[in-house]
């Protein structure tokens, strides 16, 4: 598995949210398929009045032209660059004529020349805000780059060409655009994949050492953790998945939750040997006594991650996959490994179970049980109130969700986003494809006059940049017919049409140049345009309402009979995805929920305890979907993971606690308080200890880059301190104060059943006792 690991690589992939057959995915990929990546741009925008200052615009040109060399860079498009139409009366075309020359000596001349580029309405919006002084240059990358480890390369070259360029300018330089969102965003998971699994081992060793004051304590657990991550990796490369946002978390899931198999066996472990002294019988006791629990504990907390598996969504399953299988992976390794390398020890000193009366712990678990036993009522009204405070909570939830969610206000990708949005109205691509149904039918005036029309409905709605359409174009070459005068920038009339269009054609069948040339706007048989927009990231919700209104605007444009329209582009796909994805999450949950009961059905067989053990579980997540409603947390990919893992590791508690429970029912001679009570006693400790583990490990998110990864850090801690809480309260006192109701014939017989620790008795010591014969018998 070592040696697969080494093969691992991390994904430079735009994580797909959609199903491949979804109509909204289909329609994006026919979109590429015609116009090719929308998404393959880079933004760099800086903030000067002084631009055409000749000392500022020199530093500009300069790093145009740097950056144009950088290997893996297509094309570049800026002011500097700009170019103009010239009309060739002889030839009859339009020539593109570069605004500004190589060399410009004077400011004079560059004064001239920026007069005639900001007479070209074209360019506004597009390359600068005249009001806000803000000029851009975009940067197009090369796609198949982009999808390999030299994505990074190519991104940071470009990235330190332009901060030495800001240095030399004292000039903020601001970027965006979703390659460097995303490159730079992975950067970022690869170090937090170290910085993570490095927290949760110094963590778990830190734990482990002051419970058990054992060094092999410690490192025959870290042992069996720091295996089952190698494991995890290899299986990873096995399968031919790369690292993820959610991926590089596994590793240390792992060592936090693999860490409680290790806590509970030991604890079993040191309880047995301290009650006979006989090592190999403890150890026997520990796969025998605890090994159904603690599989039915792994087998509930992977479910958990397992449902993911359903969602369609290729990041989520991979996630769910490779965490449930080395979850269980896990398990055996702790129940093959412990014993046996504890085995060739010593028995543990007296010091090394001294941690089975420590005072502290001791004085949590009395006081829990003086709560069990006395104030019952109180525990029942303090949950009733929980419940109803949550419903409350789970009723102010909202739903939405961000293409830079994960990214805090205070990043400066955020900052820089919100930078672009305030002075370009956003970067995030939107899509409108009109498709005529007939060849040459885009070059209609009729189609004209109809995305016209529609562009000037999209302009009412502030979230949208202006649009940039074959109409710009067609502007752009009356404009330069007329000899450049401004008040001609305007829609060709039907006699202006052809000849303006001819003039275009000629101008543009050799060019590559992407705004001046027509087929960047159409399809090979000009049956199909296209309108590109850029908008801001509003979230889902706000998302979700522009699309119907978009749909309705093309619906009341474009009649349906001869024209068929289609709104798309990453802004839609994220948006439905990100629903999709909420909506199966949910479903996922359910899942969990019904796996998880199932399991516990097959071990009690009582169905009136497999709902006795869902309420002190189920009221967590109640409470922690409540702490989100009242905090403006919303519901998303990121956060509705949560309930699936904190359920699914919650839930194991309440199996070690019903286990013993049940075993000390028979000892007790079916007295359910003395039951309880010495149930509460041994696994409480356990409990406490693997909650501890729990709460931190899961804790150390909360200083991850990445809102979500925090929100899953400090959610599920909050929700596991809640369910350690109602295991430890709740579900004793419904045992106690419900005991006629649950504690059934069904309950004592299992189907599947966990070893009394009272069965096991030794063969040497059993005889055979002589009675007296009856009358009938002799």
């Amino acid at each position: 598995m070592a040696y697969q690991a080494q093969k691992l690589e991390m994904s430079y992939e735009y994580a797909q949210l959609l199903p491949k057959k979804d109509s909204a995915n289909i329609d994006y990929q026919n979109f590429k398929k015609i116009f090719g990546e929308e998404g393959n741009l880079i933004v760099v925008g800086i903030e000067n009045p002084d631009f055409f200052k000749l000392s500022y615009f020199n530093q500009w040109c300069e790093l145009n032209d740097d950056l144009k060399r950088i290997d893996g860079v297509e094309d570049i498009l800026s002011a500097s660059g700009a170019f103009t139409l010239k009309k060739n009366t002889e030839e009859r075309k339009f020539e593109l004529d570069p605004i500004f020359p190589e060399n410009i000596d004077s400011q004079e001349k560059l004064d001239s020349l920026a007069k005639t580029f900001h007479s070209l309405p074209f360019y506004r919006g597009l390359l600068y805000n005249p009001e806000a002084h803000v000029y851009m240059l975009a940067v197009t990358v090369n796609k198949d780059k982009m999808a390999s480890k030299a994505r990074e390369k190519l991104v940071l070259a470009i990235k330190d060409r332009c901060d030495r360029y800001s240095e030399e300018s004292a000039l903020k330089v601001h970027y965006s655009g979703l390659p460097y969102i995303r490159v730079i965003n992975s950067i970022h998971i690869k170090k937090e994949i170290f910085l993570f699994s490095a927290l949760a081992m110094a963590l778990c060793i830190i734990t482990l050492f002051l419970f058990f004051r054992s060094f092999k304590a410690v490192l025959i657990p870290m042992l069996i953790v720091s295996t089952g991550v190698v494991w995890a990796m290899g299986t990873m490369s096995l399968l031919g998945f790369k690292i993820t946002l959610l991926t590089g978390m596994i590793p240390s899931l792992l060592i936090v939750i693999g860490i409680p198999n290790s806590i509970y066996m030991l604890n079993k472990y040191h309880h047995e040997f301290r009650a006979h002294g006989n090592k190999i019988k403890s150890l026997q006791r520990v796969i025998i006594k605890i090994g159904n629990a603690t599989f039915l504990t792994n087998l509930t907390t992977a479910s958990g991650f397992a449902t993911f598996v359903i969602t369609n969504s290729e990041i989520l399953r991979q996630f769910g996959l490779v965490a449930a299988l080395n979850i269980m992976t896990l398990f055996l390794l702790s129940l093959a490994m412990i014993p046996t390398i504890f085995s060739f020890f010593n028995p543990p000193q007296a010091r090394h179970i001294q941690h089975l009366e420590n005072k502290n712990i001791r004085s949590i678990i009395d006081k829990l049980v003086d709560i069990t036993y006395h104030h019952i009522k109180w525990v029942y009204i303090s949950a009733f109130f929980i419940l109803l405070l949550g419903i409350y909570g789970i009723s102010l939830i909202k739903s939405s969700g961000y293409m830079v969610d994960d990214i805090p206000e205070s990043d400066v990708i955020y900052k820089d986003l919100k930078f672009f949005e305030k002075h370009i109205d956003g970067i995030m691509p939107l899509e409108i494809i009109v498709d005529t149904k007939k060849p040459n039918g885009a070059m209609n005036l009729s189609t004209f006059n109809l995305i016209d029309k529609l562009e000037k409905h999209l302009t009412n709605y502030e979230e949208l940049s202006s649009s940039l359409s074959l109409l710009n174009i067609l502007k752009f070459s009356k404009q330069a017919f007329y000899n450049g005068k401004e008040r001609y920038y305007t829609l060709p009339s039907n006699q202006e049409k052809n000849f303006i269009l001819a003039y275009a054609n000629n101008a543009t069948q050799n060019s590559q140049n992407s705004i001046g040339a027509l087929h960047s706007f159409l399809d090979s048989t000009q049956q199909i345009t296209r309108v590109s927009i850029r908008m801001k990231d509003v979230g889902t919700k706000r998302m979700e309402e522009l699309y119907h209104e978009f749909k309705q605007e093309v619906d009341s444009i474009f009649p349906a009979d001869k024209y068929k329209v289609t709104v798309t582009g990453s802004s839609i796909t994220f948006f439905k995805g990100t629903k999709y994805l909420v909506k199966n999450l949910f479903s996922s949950l359910a899942l969990a929920i019904f796996l998880i009961s199932s399991f516990m059905a097959l071990m009690f067989y009582s169905w009136r305890m497999v709902v006795m053990s869902l309420i002190p579980n189920i009221l967590p997540l109640i409470f922690t979907a409540a702490i989100m409603g009242f905090t403006g947390i919303p519901i998303k990919a990121s956060t509705i993971l949560v309930f699936s893992i904190a359920f699914g590791i919650s839930v194991d508690n309440t199996i070690h606690f019903l286990a013993k429970y049940r075993q000390e029912l028979n000892v007790t001679g079916w007295d359910i308080h003395r039951s309880v009570k010495r149930a509460l006693r041994e696994t409480g400790v356990s409990m406490l200890y693997t909650f501890v583990v729990l709460f931190f490990g899961f804790g150390v998110y909360s200083i991850s880059k990445f809102g979500g990864t925090a929100a899953l850090g400090v959610l599920v801690s909050l929700t596991l301190l809640v369910a350690i809480t109602s295991n430890l309260i709740l579900l004793p006192s419904l045992l106690i104060g419900l005991e006629r109701l649950t504690t059934t014939r069904s309950f004592r017989e299992p189907l599947l059943s966990i070893y009394n620790e009272e069965e096991d008795i030794e063969l040497d010591d059993l005889e055979i006792q002589e009675l007296p014969m009856t009358k009938e018998q002799e």
